[in-house]
């Protein structure tokens, strides 16, 4: 009689009923949470984010604020909108026992006078201002807290130093020989640089308004074009989209602008 196949039998049983009991008691502790979400006037307030930050479940509010989530006791339950500061709840050990009502407050914001200029006025704090447009995603992000991705998710090309001294010292990378040989590695950092050039011309196309560069002179279907003009003259205002520096953005491309636009005049007398 094999006494230590039985002895590991039943321990194996003891674990699987153990995660069966455990599982058990999780879907139990789920309970349905529901209530309103008004703002500080009373009114209701509709497409609120609720996010479960246990489980990442997410719900939102309908037109009357009402909304109905799942959580267990201790869950944080957070409520986002943009506009309006985030408000976490905990779910308490006993559960509520009636709707909840969760008031969101509006984040103050300082619109001030707004003037039409010509040009970029050379005051950094005033012109950005007028340009910036508000991103509506990076505020919910930031209201939301969550972690933003590092770097970005993408096959690193094959470099000469890194196959070449492998080799040297009697190994062989044979994917990234393949990549040199065949000019893949050189295609995608070509597709690289293009991916990340128009990315940053993007972000400034979403951070400043259309009428900056109009107002100066620049034809709205050619912005595009001035940015990427002002990269490459000026290679500070690509460092500064880096940094994600919009002031700094902003006075490196003012300096490009009537280079820029004089070459326009040019063209425009060769046509």
């Amino acid at each position: 009689m094999n006494f230590g196949c039985g002895n590991i039998d039943i321990a194996h049983g003891n674990k699987i009923l153990f995660l069966l009991i455990f599982m058990f008691n999780t879907v139990l502790a789920q309970q349905t949470v529901a209530g309103r979400i008004v703002d500080d006037s009373g009114e209701n307030l509709s497409s609120v984010i609720i996010i479960n930050m246990s489980t990442d479940q997410k719900a939102s509010s309908d037109f009357m604020g009402m909304f109905s989530i799942q959580a267990a006791p201790n869950d944080e339950l957070r409520f986002v909108k943009a506009d309006f500061r985030r408000v976490s709840v905990r779910v308490p050990a006993g559960g509520f026992n009636a709707q909840l009502l969760v008031t969101l407050i509006p984040v103050p914001t300082d619109v001030g006078e707004v003037k039409i200029v010509k040009k970029p006025t050379g005051d950094l704090e005033t012109d950005s201002r007028l340009a910036a447009k508000a991103d509506k995603g990076e505020i919910v992000e930031q209201a939301i807290g969550l972690p933003q991705p590092v770097g970005k998710m993408r096959e690193k090309p094959a470099e000469v130093k890194k196959v070449l001294i492998p080799i040297l010292l009697g190994s062989l990378d044979v994917q990234g020989a393949y990549d040199l040989i065949s000019g893949k590695a050189r295609r995608q950092k070509r597709q690289y640089r293009y991916d990340d050039l128009q990315e940053h011309i993007l972000w400034v196309r979403n951070r400043v308004d259309n009428e900056y560069f109009t107002n100066a002179g620049i034809p709205e279907e050619r912005i595009s074009e001035f940015i990427q003009y002002s990269f490459e003259v000026k290679p500070q205002v690509r460092t500064y989209v880096k940094a994600k520096n919009l002031s700094g953005v902003l006075l490196r491309m003012e300096e490009t602008m009537p280079v820029y636009l004089e070459r326009l005049k040019q063209h425009k007398k060769q046509e």
